[in-house]
């Protein structure tokens, strides 16, 4: 019966397909799903990542994806038979693009919520995972523990772009106390070398995910390795991450939900967070209020 409905669904289609191209009502590319049902009935789906963004997204030293994000989404993957992921790895900008204008049905990247965002993607009711955003600064100054207290030190803040979230959540801090603001200056580029600019004096402390910064100052063959004991990271929040959906894709989305859903059931999360991140950040889940 199944292969009878199958059968039938693929004749409607086909039939639709011919009617539309000569109309020639062709779907712009530009914003059209990137979605493409096979011929078996599983949906094919694109999954950009950013290749870039160890340890969340990146690619492992056989050429793969991998990180928290790209792990959780291939279990996502494996409980949706209906679904079939290709993860395609890009840099961030062409990720933001792409989803938004259809290139890909959903990105990966620690992607932060902002109101801006739900404008071009669909945020799921379900989050991905946990981040740790905190100040780089100088060893001297590693009194300094969150926002509040770098305000009041009058500090310089490297410049981080208006589209990027991290912007966002400094902004949000700043609203909610305009009596000790943070010196808040929007950057032309989405991100900057934070810890150089830190350690050159360029700034006074600049923000970064921990991910990032143990990756490039704490890790052993690291960019700024040399720096572990001259720069420090002090966290100031943990933030709940989301994938970014295409506005067309809200099936897809409500498929995710389900899935992720029974996966934080299990102890499948914490265990990606400690093997990517050195801890469970799921132990302060409660306390996280964005």
């Amino acid at each position: 019966m199944k292969i009878k409905q199958l059968i039938k669904f693929a004749s409607v289609s086909i039939a639709a397909a011919a009617i539309l191209a000569a109309c020639g009502n062709e779907p712009d590319s530009s914003s059209a799903s990137s979605s493409t049902p096979s011929k078996d009935g599983v949906t094919v789906v694109k999954v950009a990542y950013d290749q870039a963004g160890k340890p969340m997204t990146f690619l492992d030293e056989n050429g793969n994806a991998t990180g928290y994000d790209v792990e959780v989404m291939k279990l996502v993957d494996e409980a949706l038979p209906e679904y079939e992921f290709e993860f395609v790895g890009t840099t961030n900008d062409d990720l933001l693009i792409g989803v938004e204008q259809g290139k890909y049905d959903v990105g990966v990247k620690n992607a932060f919520w902002t109101e801006e965002r739900t404008q071009k993607y669909i945020f799921p009711q379900e989050f991905l995972g946990l981040s740790s955003a905190g100040l780089v600064l100088k060893k001297e100054n590693e009194h300094i523990k969150d926002l509040g207290d770098f305000a009041s030190a009058g500090f310089t803040l490297a410049p981080i772009a208006a589209n990027n979230a991290q912007y966002t959540v400094i902004a949000e801090y700043n609203e909610a106390n305009p009596d000790n603001p943070v010196k808040l200056q929007a950057g032309e580029e989405f991100t900057v070398d934070v810890v150089q600019w830190v350690n050159e004096g360029r700034v006074d402390g600049g923000v970064q995910i921990e991910g990032s910064f143990t990756g490039q100052v704490l890790t052993e063959g690291g960019p700024y390795y040399h720096l572990k004991d001259e720069v420090v990271y002090n966290e100031f929040a943990v933030i709940k991450t989301w994938p970014l959906f295409n506005k067309k894709e809200q099936a897809f989305a409500d498929a995710y939900d389900k899935a992720i859903a029974e996966i934080k059931k299990t102890d499948a999360l914490r265990e990606l967070s400690k093997e990517f991140y050195g801890k469970d950040l799921f132990e302060v889940l409660e306390s996280v209020n964005r």
